[in-house]
C-alpha cells in the first residue's frame, strides 16, 4: 500500500464530506447518533471479541497494567459509551446559534454565527470509547472528522467505526464524514499533520510524548495539553474527613487519567493531625508516597504506616505519574501551595479543601489552571462529567478552548451582515 495516497484519498473525502455534513439539519444527525448507540449496545459481543485481541496482544508486549485498563471494554464501559452518544443527541445543536447581534448607525445589522470547523483529526492513543465519542461529537458540530488511534487499539478501533458507518448510511449522511485510518504506520501520521489543504485542526489525546511529537511535525493548528500534573491543596480551614475523601478518589479512583492527582499539598497547621489517616489509607490502597522533609518526618513517626515513605526529589513534582504514586509536601502558607502548582502544575486540573470562603475565592482567581475546584475532586474534569455528552479531550491552550471539550468547542463562527443597500464612503 502507498500510505502517502492512502492518506490523501482520506483527507479529500473529509474535506468533500465537511460541506455536506455543515449543512445538515439536527434531526438528521440525531438520527445518525441514535443509530450509533444503538448499533454499540447491539453490536457488544463483536466489540468485547475484537477489544480481546488488543488485550491479548498488550499483554504480549508486556504493556502496562495502567495501559491495558485503558484498552479495556466491558460491559460497563459499552454502556457508557452508547451513553455519551444519548447525551449529546439531547444538547442543543451548536450550528447557527447566534452569539451575539447588533445593528450599526448606518443600519448594517452585524451578527456573529456559530459554525463548524471544517475537517478535524483526532490522533489518539490506547482508549478505543474515543473513537465514538471523538465522531458522535464532531458529527453532532456538524464537522467531518478523521480519526487515528494507536496501534494497540486498532481492532477495537475498527469494530466501532463499522458501527459509526452503517449508522451515517441509516440516517442517509456520507459515510465520509467519519473516516478511520485502519493502518497502523507511524508515516500516516506524518502525513495527515501535513495536510493543512483538507484539514483545519489536529486535537491529540495521550501522553507527553505523542502530543509534542504532533506539536513539532504539524503544519496545521493544533488544540493540546501535554500533561496533567493536578494537584489538592488541603487548607488550614480544610474538613478534614472531606479532604481524605477528596484526596483518596483524586489519586485512586482511576490514577491513569490526565486529571488524576499527582500531588498534595497540606497545610502545616493540619499536616500533623491530616496525614497520618491519610497516609495509611493510601497506601492500604497500594500507592506509593514520595513526601517532602516535613512530610517524611510526621509519617516516619506514624505507626499506622506499614511501608518506608520515599524522599520526593524536586524532579517528582512535575512527573505525571498515571500510577498509583503520589507526591506530598506540606506547605507554611497558601501562599506557598499557589506558587508550586504554578512552578510544577502544568494548568490542568487543580483543587482546594477549605470551609474558608475567602480563600476559596482566592485560589479560584489565582490558580491559572483550566479546572479549579473547590472541595471537590479532580477526578470531574471530563466532558461527560461537565454535562457534554462526551468530549474531544481536555485543551490547556488559552487561544480557542480551555479545559473539556464539547460541542461549542468544536466550531468556530463567522459574521453574517444584513444591509439595504449600504455602500462604504
Amino acid at each position: 500500500m502507498n500510505i502517502e495516497n492512502y492518506i490523501n484519498q482520506i483527507v479529500k473525502n473529509a474535506k468533500a464530506a465537511s460541506r455536506i455534513i455543515a449543512s445538515a439539519n439536527t434531526a438528521t444527525k440525531n438520527a445518525a447518533l441514535n443509530y450509533i448507540a444503538e448499533g454499540i449496545i447491539s453490536s457488544a459481543a463483536m466489540l468485547k471479541t475484537e477489544n480481546e485481541k488488543d488485550i491479548v496482544a498488550a499483554q504480549k508486549a508486556r504493556l502496562s497494567d495502567a495501559i491495558i485498563d485503558r484498552l479495556l471494554l466491558t460491559d460497563s464501559r459499552i454502556k457508557g459509551m452508547a451513553e455519551g452518544v444519548r447525551q449529546i443527541v439531547g444538547l442543543s445543536d451548536p450550528v447557527g446559534q447566534l452569539i451575539s447581534g447588533h445593528t450599526r448607525p448606518n443600519g448594517l445589522q452585524i451578527q456573529k454565527v456559530r459554525v463548524p470547523i471544517g475537517v478535524i483529526v483526532i490522533i489518539y492513543e490506547s482508549r478505543p470509547n474515543v473513537t465514538a465519542d471523538a465522531a458522535a461529537l464532531c458529527l453532532k458540530a456538524g464537522n467531518a472528522v478523521i480519526l487515528r488511534g494507536g496501534k494497540e487499539s486498532i481492532h477495537s478501533n475498527i469494530a466501532i467505526n463499522k458501527i459509526l458507518t452503517s449508522a451515517l448510511e441509516k440516517a442517509g449522511l456520507d459515510n465520509r464524514c467519519i473516516q478511520l485510518v485502519e493502518i497502523i504506520e507511524r508515516e500516516a501520521i506524518d502525513y495527515l499533520l501535513t495536510a493543512d489543504q483538507y484539514v483545519d485542526v489536529v486535537i491529540p489525546r495521550g501522553g507527553e510524548a505523542l502530543i509534542r511529537a504532533v506539536v513539532e511535525k504539524s503544519t496545521i493548528p493544533v488544540i493540546k495539553h501535554y500533561k496533567g500534573v493536578c494537584h489538592t491543596y488541603v487548607d488550614e480551614y480544610a474538613n478534614l474527613r472531606m479532604a481524605e475523601e477528596i484526596c483518596f478518589n483524586a489519586k485512586v479512583q482511576r490514577p491513569a487519567t490526565c486529571n488524576a492527582m499527582e500531588t498534595m499539598l497540606v497545610h502545616e497547621k493540619v499536616a500533623q493531625e491530616f496525614l497520618p489517616n491519610i497516609g495509611k489509607i493510601l497506601q492500604d490502597a497500594q500507592v506509593e508516597i514520595r513526601g517532602c522533609n516535613k512530610t517524611c518526618e510526621i509519617l516516619g513517626r506514624s505507626r499506622l504506616l506499614t511501608a518506608t515513605v520515599k524522599h520526593a526529589t524536586d524532579e517528582d513534582f512535575y512527573n505525571e505519574y498515571l500510577d498509583l504514586i503520589l507526591n506530598i509536601k506540606v506547605v507554611n502558607t497558601m501562599d506557598d501551595a499557589i506558587a508550586h502548582m504554578a512552578k510544577y502544575g502544568s494548568n490542568h486540573s487543580d483543587a482546594i479543601v477549605t470551609d474558608k470562603v475567602a480563600n476559596a475565592l482566592r485560589f479560584t482567581k489565582e490558580v491559572d489552571s483550566a479546572a479549579v475546584y473547590v472541595n471537590a475532586s479532580t477526578r470531574f474534569t471530563d466532558g461527560y462529567e461537565f454535562g457534554m455528552g462526551a468530549e474531544i479531550g481536555i485543551s490547556t491552550d488559552k487561544l480557542h478552548a480551555r479545559g473539556p471539550m464539547g460541542l461549542e468547542e468544536l466550531t468556530s463562527y463567522k459574521f453574517v451582515v444584513f444591509g439595504n443597500g449600504q455602500v462604504r464612503k
